[in-house]
C-alpha cells in the first residue's frame, strides 16, 4: 500500500494535501525533469508529453531539455563541464535533487513513491531529477545531490531512461487508486489518474490499466 509510506504528520505543512481515505498529509512540490542529449524522437517526446499531462494532475511537471554543445564533441571533459554548469544554473538552492547515475541506490517502485512523497516533507520546493548525458555527470552536480539512485542495472540512453522515470512518477498516483478503490465503484482519484477499472465481485480483486496505454 503505497500511501502507508508517507509520513503521519500531526500538523500538515503549508501546501500540503490531506489523503480522503487515511488523513494523512501529502505535501506535493513541483517536480523538474533536467535531461542531457541530443534532440529527442519525436516518438519518444509523444510520450513524455502524454506523461506529463496526466501527472500534471496532481504535480507541476517541467521538462527541461540540456543540448550537448557540438563544439565539445571531442573532448568529454570539457563536455560534462559544460553540462555540469547547465545543470547547476538551474538547480535552485531549495531544490530537493535526485540524480539518475548508474552507480546509484538501486530502488524499486515503492521507494521511487516513497521519495517523491517525501520530498515536500524536506522543506524543499521543488523535486529535481537529473538524467546525464553520454559521459555521466560532472562534479558539482555530484556533490549537490541529495540523493543518488539508478532506475536499471542495465545501461540505458537518456530518451529510454526518461520514459522509465517518467512511468515510475506516475506510479505512485495509480497505485493509490489501485490501493483504495473499492466495490466497483470509480472515484475521482482514478478519474484523476486516467485509469479504467476491471472489478472482480467473485473475488473483490480490482484491476486497474491506465487509458493512455
Amino acid at each position: 500500500m503505497v500511501i502507508s509510506i508517507y509520513a503521519n504528520l500531526t500538523a500538515p505543512l503549508p501546501g500540503a494535501r490531506q489523503c480522503k481515505y487515511t488523513g494523512q498529509s501529502v505535501r506535493v512540490v513541483p517536480i523538474r525533469i533536467l535531461t542531457v542529449g541530443k534532440k529527442r524522437s519525436p516518438g519518444v517526446q509523444l510520450i513524455v508529453d502524454e506523461y506529463i499531462r496526466k501527472l500534471n494532475h496532481y504535480c507541476t511537471v517541467d521538462d527541461v531539455q540540456i543540448r550537448s554543445n557540438p563544439r565539445n564533441a571531442s573532448d568529454a571533459r570539457a563536455q560534462v563541464d559544460d553540462e555540469d554548469t547547465a545543470m547547476m544554473n538551474i538547480i535552485r538552492s531549495d531544490d530537493w535533487v535526485v540524480m539518475l547515475d548508474e552507480n546509484g541506490q538501486d530502488i524499486g517502485s515503492e521507494q521511487m513513491a516513497e521519495l517523491v512523497g517525501d520530498a515536500g516533507n524536506t522543506g524543499a520546493s521543488r523535486l529535481s531529477f537529473c538524467i546525464g548525458g553520454p559521459y555521466g555527470h560532472g562534479r558539482q552536480l555530484r556533490e549537490r545531490a541529495n540523493i543518488s539512485i539508478k532506475l536499471s542495472t542495465l545501461v540505458l540512453n537518456h530518451q529510454i531512461a526518461l520514459l522509465v522515470l517518467m512511468e515510475q512518477l506516475y506510479r505512485p498516483g495509480y497505485e493509490l487508486v489501485a490501493t483504495r478503490f473499492s466495490n466497483g465503484v470509480r472515484s475521482d482519484i482514478d478519474y484523476m489518474f486516467g485509469c479504467n477499472p476491471i472489478f472482480s465481485r467473485r473475488t473483490g480483486e480490482v484491476t486497474l490499466l491506465p487509458s493512455f496505454l
